[in-house]
Parts: structure tokens; sequence; C-alpha cells
């Protein structure tokens, strides 16, 4: 982080090393990787990796097979009793009631969950009483060829995935909702050339929506922001501007989620 004072200082960098080790552990194949592979991924030296994931190895956090390192069973058993999302939304809570403070309009956060959907799982609001978006939506789910953040993680998939998950007719829910597979299909394209999904129209009538892929270090996606306006207040002419926005927004969540800088 750019602050180098206070609570910086008094960050373990052998123990931000190990955390490193373990994400990129989580990004390889379900076989593991050698100690070089992770220490190469991980940006530390050899030796060190080494020290880490023996210590890691005698834990439980990982374990070995052969020459290969996998996450361990510990870290399964531990993982049972974490709440997934309470962390990272507290983490993003602040940053979203900024971007809709900017804009006055609603703002969530959504994770990609284990059936192929998304989940909320935060949001935020500007001081408009009046709103399209209906508030206190945290555990909703939403059609994803009809909104923002679905068709963001629909062209995160595979062509041959989406078509397992959508039917070929897919439901209306306003005037413009794409009801057909094929077209849904190149309007993915677009989403992936552009990297941003946008809604208008689609999911209710008069409502625009605009959202961003979040990913951490190996490329995954992990989460979605949304900012959601009705089109009398929140019209396609400030698309750009809310764009370099929620660009600026999603870099710092990104911050804030993994706080651990690869020169620690």
């Amino acid at each position: 982080m750019s602050d180098a004072s206070g609570p910086a200082d008094m960050t373990n960098k052998s123990l931000t090393k190990g955390v490193r080790l373990l994400r990129e552990l989580a990004a390889q194949p379900r076989s593991g990787a050698t100690v070089t592979t992770l220490a190469k991924a991980a940006g530390i030296s050899r030796p060190t990796a080494f020290r880490l994931l023996y210590s890691l190895e005698q834990s439980g956090l990982v374990d070995r097979v052969d020459n290969n390192y996998i996450l361990g069973w510990e870290l399964a058993r531990l993982g049972r009793y974490a709440d997934p999302h309470a962390g990272l939304a507290a983490r993003a809570q602040p940053l979203l009631q900024e971007l809709a403070d900017r804009f006055n309009e609603s703002v969530t956060l959504s994770v990609p969950d284990l059936r192929g959907g998304v989940e909320l799982i935060a949001e935020a609001a500007g001081s408009h009483v009046v709103s399209i978006v209906p508030r206190n939506m945290v555990g909703e789910h939403y059609p994803l060829h009809a909104s923002s953040t679905g068709k963001v993680l629909l062209a995160d998939m595979p062509v041959e995935q989406v078509l397992a998950l959508l039917p070929e007719r897919l439901e209306p829910y306003a005037s413009r909702t794409i009801t057909d597979r094929a077209t849904l299909l190149k309007d993915l394209e677009q989403v992936r050339e552009q990297g941003y999904g946008v809604i208008d129209n689609e999911l209710e009538e008069e409502l625009l929506s605009l959202a961003r892929p979040i990913r951490d270090s190996s490329g995954t996606l992990v989460a979605i922001l949304a900012l959601d306006g009705p089109r009398y207040r929140f019209g396609r002419d400030r698309i750009p501007e809310a764009l370099q926005e929620m660009r600026s927004i999603v870099d710092r969540l990104t911050e804030a989620f993994w706080q651990d800088s690869p020169s620690a």
C-alpha cells in the first residue's frame, strides 16, 4: 500500500509471503506445483519459498505429494468455519458508498456462486428517495442474461459453459431483454472486448446498469462491481464518466482485498 507508516510497519513480511504462496498454490492445477514454480509465481526466492512451504506443511496448511505441493487438510478444515463474504463486504463498503455518493445512485458488489450464478453481498445507495433498484438486496440473485453483473460473469465463461447453463429462449424481464441465446452470445463477445457489461431497459424498464469485473493476481474473476440508476437521472451520456470512476474503484478494491504487495 502507498502509506508506509503506521500499521504497515507492523506487517510480518514472512507471513505475507506465505499467504502469497497459498494464493499462488490455489491457482495451480489440483495436482499441485513444485517449489520452483511457486517461487517464480509468487516473486520470491526459491530458498525462501522452500522454508515457508516447509513451515506451512508442518501446520497442515499445505501437503506435499512427491515433489508437488497442494493445499492442505487443515486449510480445508478452517475454511469450513469462515464466512466467505463478511470480510470482503466489510472492506468494500466504504468504497461502494463513495461511488454511490459520487453519482447519487445505487452500487452493488456481487460474487460468483457455486451454482454458476452471482450473489449480491454488499450494496450502497445515494440520497435519492426514488430508485428503480430496490434496497436491501443482499443475498439476492440476478438473472444472468438480463443483468450487467450476469453478463460480466457469462462473458468470463467458455461458450460451451454458457450454452449448457442457459436455455435457447431466455425469459423476458423488460422491453429490451435479450431473449435469444445466439444474440446474447454476440453481446457477450462485446463485453469481453470492452471489459464491462451494460444493460439498458433489460432487467427493469428505464433501468441503466454498468458492471466491471474484479480479478485477483491470477486473473480469476472474484467479484463484480455494478452501478445502477434510472435513465432519466443516469443516462447513457454518463456512461464514459461512470466507467472511468468505476475503474478507479475497482483498482482500490483490489488493493483493499489483497493488501500485500509483490515487493513485501
